[in-house]
């Protein structure tokens, strides 16, 4: 039930008690010749049946006329009692449907994300993962923050419990993403999140550079605070804005037409153990390769023709959307159409 069909409803029944308030007022001023403050009086106390003295004594018509407006009266009401009856009953009954649904649906993802903090940072966050197709559920404390958005899987709850995290599929995630207001918060988060799954991939935000180290040292495997990348991000756009307008070109879901990404290598592909000019990457794709990050955590930056692909690189790539997923299906190892 949306909101304009609430707003139309209470519209209907707005109109219609003017209308027996109209009709009662014309009416009495009609048939027993009364001004129009005497006429709204009588209408009033007959439409609201609380039995106050009458102005004078009613024709015969006049009592005709009251039993009719009675009725119109209490017709009126009993429609606006059930239709208020039925808004908030359906609005009821959709909300608890709406959450069943929703924890069915959390139930089954895997390889998923899982967003603590649905705050200034959490919903820019949540935009990127819909642009990208990333599955992600929400973890927010206070309700009202997320239930009126759409398509959003969300949980409310307090994030540094591990039975909540246990209900966004911690054991099943790929990553969790913490931001939560305060460095403590995020700590047990960080803490709860490792314990239960030592693999998940971890990231929190950190007020300073303290917290970022205590984070890391809790076991996130990324720690950011958000002031000292923005201070950054401010002071390149004044000292390199032609390159910062590249780079949010390159990486904002708005644009969609290029785009930077890493693509996994898996031992089935057939680039492994090829250079990158037997790959044809870019002569047949279209896509630059900007850098390779190793297995073992190395980064070659603006690699040579000659650099051969090991299973397990990370390929860091620029190029149009439909070829970087073209190379990201022969990076798997599986058949193009």
């Amino acid at each position: 039930m949306n909101e304009l069909y609430i707003k139309k409803k209470i519209l209907v029944i707005f109109i219609l008690f003017l209308g027996v308030l109209f009709f009662g007022t014309i009416g009495y001023m009609t048939i027993e010749n009364l001004d129009f403050l005497n006429a709204l009086y009588m209408t009033v106390i007959t439409v609201a049946t609380v039995g106050f003295r009458e102005v004078k004594d009613l024709s015969e018509s006049g009592k005709l006329f009251t039993i009719i407006l009675i009725f119109s009266g209490f017709g009126v009401f009993t429609y606006a009692m059930t239709t208020g009856a039925k808004i908030l009953i359906e609005g009821e009954i959709k909300e608890v449907f709406k959450k069943k649904k929703m924890k069915k649906e959390i139930s089954t993802l895997k390889n998923h994300y899982i967003v603590c903090g649905y705050g200034r940072m959490g919903s820019i966050l949540c935009k990127e993962f819909k642009a990208n197709q990333v599955d992600f559920v929400v973890i927010e404390k206070f309700e009202e923050n997320v239930k009126d958005k759409e398509n959003l899987l969300y949980i409310v709850g307090d994030a540094t419990k591990d039975e909540v995290l246990k209900e966004a599929g911690i054991e099943r995630a790929k990553g969790i993403i913490s931001l939560l207001p305060s460095d403590a918060e995020n700590l047990y988060v960080v803490i709860s999140a490792r314990f239960l799954n030592p693999n998940i991939f971890i990231v929190a935000r950190a007020t300073d550079e303290e917290a970022r180290i205590k984070l890391k040292m809790a076991g996130a495997n990324k720690a950011v605070c958000p002031y000292h990348i923005g201070g950054l991000r401010i002071a390149q756009s004044v000292l390199r804005p032609n390159v910062i307008d590249f780079l949010e070109f390159a990486t904002g879901s708005e644009f969609r037409d290029i785009q930077i990404e890493e693509i996994l290598v898996s031992d089935k592909s057939s680039l492994v153990g090829k250079t990158l000019k037997e790959a044809k990457i870019g002569q047949e794709l279209g896509v630059m390769i900007i850098g390779i990050k190793r297995a073992d955590g190395k980064i070659e930056f603006n690699p040579s023709a000659n650099t051969i692909i090991k299973s397990g690189d990370n390929l860091i790539v620029i190029g149009k959307s439909t070829n970087l997923y073209t190379l990201s299906q022969i990076a798997k190892g599986e058949s193009v159409v």
